[in-house]
């Protein structure tokens, strides 16, 4: 079942964050379904929290869909390589997204293979955000995009993640946003191999 746009325009962006842990994320891109069981993500709460693109409303070209409708894309550029997908949440003019980060392979790996010039399957095709965008089709030309089309989407099909499962810690490679760096905004299942073996500051149980 594909997630309706009311899943995206609820506040909590924690909790959606939480939620779509287990969520299948589907790309129909150059004539090509892949889909991945969504199994790490960051949530990234507006002007207030110093880790976001968007801390004191700051407002840019590169970071306009944050201010957006909830429910469409916001895929930026990272270190000029890496093509980020995040989520985003709430309403139009308050910046909430969630950070997709990892994914576990299910539809379409032969394409995902291909795009990751990889000769075999193994965690490392889709844990970590640039190469899961990499391995799903996802680019900065998709940026702004409604999760409502059937080019990137995002459906429940009733995979449930167990409380025992899942894991919060802090966000990766956010560590200039001092106190707000220590905020246990990232989600992942326990002992998931589709998990990125980047560390945030300090696990939180």
């Amino acid at each position: 079942m594909l997630l309706a746009d009311a899943f995206y325009q609820r506040k909590d962006v924690v909790k959606i964050a939480q939620d779509l842990l287990g969520k299948v994320l589907c790309t129909h891109i150059n004539g090509s379904y892949t889909s991945g069981m969504i199994t790490e993500t960051e949530a990234y709460a507006g002007i207030t929290d110093k880790a976001s693109h968007a801390y004191g409303g700051r407002r840019t070209l590169r970071n306009e869909a944050m201010y957006g409708p909830a429910g469409h894309a916001y895929v930026y550029l990272c270190y000029g390589i890496h093509h980020l997908f995040n989520v985003v949440t709430y309403g139009i003019n308050e910046p909430y997204a969630v950070l997709i980060r990892a994914v576990q392979p299910l539809e379409g790996i032969h394409t995902m293979l291909l795009r990751r010039h990889y000769k075999v399957l193994k965690p490392a095709l889709t844990a970590g955000p640039g190469a899961m965008s990499q391995a799903l089709g996802i680019h900065t030309s998709h940026n702004g995009s409604s999760l409502q089309s059937n080019l990137i989407w995002i459906e429940d099909r009733g995979i449930k993640v167990a409380k025992a499962k899942l894991v919060a810690a802090s966000r990766v490679g956010v560590a200039y946003a001092a106190a707000d760096a220590l905020r246990p905004y990232r989600f992942f299942i326990k002992d998931h191999p589709y998990v990125s073996k980047a560390k945030g500051l300090a696990l939180l149980h």
